[in-house]
Formats: C-alpha cells, sequence, structure tokens
C-alpha cells in the first residue's frame, strides 16, 4: 500500500506542480508521514524534491529567465536559510496539543500548525479570486524573492508568493515555469545544506526501494507536466492543488498528519 500511495502522490503531484508551482514536497510529505516516522519523512521527501528538480531543470532549464534569476532567484537563496533554521528551531520544541481520538494520540507541534496555517492561508489565496489574481510590479521582485525564499525553507511553500511576484514580469508561460524551476532548485540547495545533519542521521534507516520508486514516479509526472504544458492552464490546475493543500493543512493543524 505504501508503494501505491506514495508512487502515485509522487508522480501527480509532480505532474500538477509543474503548473501551479505548489512544491512537491507540500503534497509529498503527508503520504510519507503516513508510513514512516515524520523525522524519515522529511528526509526522503527532500531527497525527493531537490532530484525532482534537477530533473525538472534538465528539461526546461534552458527557457528560464536570467533577469529574474538574479533579482528573484538569488534573494530567495538567501533567504531560505533563514526560513530553514526557523524549522530546526521549531521542531525542536515542545508539542502545544496532545489529545486522544478514538483510541488514537495525537500531538500538534508547533512545526505542523506553522506549516498547517500556512497551508490554508496559500490555499485560501488560490481559491479566493481577490487573492488569486493579487499581483506585483516588477520593481518589488527582490522583496518577493525574499519572501518566497524564506516560506520556501520554513515550509516548501513558494509558489504562491513566487506566481504573484513573477506574473507581471512579462514572462512567457514557458518562461515562467522554467524560470520557477531554477529558482525552487536554489532553494533546495540552500534548504538542504541547512537539513544536511539530519539527513544524514537519517540516512541508515530510510527505506530505499521506495524512495526510488517515488523518485522515478515523480520523473515521469514532470515528463506528463512537461508534455502537456500547452494544454493546460495554471489557473485550473492551481485551484485542484489548492483543494488539496486546503485538506492537508486541516490534517497537520489537528495533529493527523
Amino acid at each position: 500500500m505504501s508503494y501505491v500511495v506514495i508512487c502515485a502522490v509522487a508522480l501527480l503531484a509532480s505532474g500538477l506542480t509543474f503548473f501551479s508551482g505548489f512544491g512537491l514536497g507540500t503534497l509529498l510529505l503527508p503520504a510519507f508521514a503516513l508510513f514512516f516516522p515524520i523525522e524519515q519523512a522529511v528526509a526522503m521527501t527532500a531527497i525527493v524534491h531537490f532530484l525532482n528538480g534537477l530533473f525538472k531543470l534538465g528539461l526546461v532549464g534552458r527557457q528560464a529567465d536570467r533577469r529574474i534569476i538574479l533579482r528573484f532567484g538569488v534573494p530567495a537563496l538567501v533567504a531560505s536559510f533563514i526560513g530553514a533554521w526557523v524549522l530546526l528551531w521549531l521542531a525542536g520544541t515542545a508539542p502545544v496539543l496532545e489529545y486522544t481520538l478514538a483510541d488514537r494520540e495525537f500531538k500538534v507541534t508547533p512545526a505542523k500548525l506553522t506549516i498547517g496555517v500556512l497551508l490554508l492561508l496559500f490555499a485560501l489565496a488560490e481559491l479566493l479570486p481577490r487573492f488569486r489574481d493579487l499581483s506585483f510590479g516588477s520593481q518589488f521582485l527582490t522583496l518577493g524573492g525574499l519572501l518566497s525564499g524564506f516560506f520556501g525553507g520554513l515550509s516548501g511553500m513558494q509558489g504562491a508568493l513566487r506566481s504573484a511576484f513573477l506574473s507581471r514580469a512579462g514572462l512567457s508561460k514557458e518562461a515562467f515555469v522554467a524560470s520557477g524551476v531554477v529558482i525552487a532548485c536554489l532553494i533546495d540547495v540552500s534548504r538542504l545544506g541547512v537539513y544536511s545533519r539530519s539527513l544524514l542521521a537519517e540516512g541508515a534507516g530510510l527505506n530505499y526501494r521506495l524512495l526510488g520508486a517515488a523518485v522515478l514516479s515523480a520523473f515521469v509526472g514532470a515528463w506528463l507536466g512537461n508534455r502537456y504544458l500547452k494544454k493546460l492552464t495554471m489557473q485550473g490546475v492551481q485551484r485542484i492543488v489548492a483543494v488539496t493543500l486546503f485538506a492537508v493543512a486541516v490534517g497537520l493543524v489537528c495533529g493527523i498528519l
């Protein structure tokens, strides 16, 4: 069952996030967390996300806009360090709530609560027209990079902010997607550097067969997403992902995931 659930999520999420900008890790982490301790789930998700980002980079990276990478991506790289350190600090704090339901114990940790609330906010921003159409002028690209990088390092969620700041940058759909992939890879390199000690500590306990299957599934999803890039609209896919994120957010806030 773990192979079916995790590989299906990896394939679909990788394809969908090609358009929406939402992170693969945001959707894949809950799937891993259903079958593994949260420490292993975080480590396995980070590995799949990074390798999938490199694969997407090979598919569309050359279409990225260098101006956007410099003005948006570099500040995002720096800010993601801060976000990742904040997440590590939250992970080391005690649960804010513990309760029992149907003979099962649930814990709401500060990290889960913070990420869950952020997920709710980003999901609502995609579902509500007033926020979904929000955009900023090109003069705010550096600020957007800082905000996107910080939240990317903290929770893996950067797509909604990135879209809001890049939507008026005069990019084609292909350049928009490619630039987003490059920026996501920069943030991954940054936050994985912060997470490296934790990843090495969990390395011996990882399920490498399942990890490999998830990586391959994500590759297939990315390939399909790239192939059908011109046949789907970003807005329609963002709504589908937003509904999924809303459900995941409720689970995190309640301590179920």
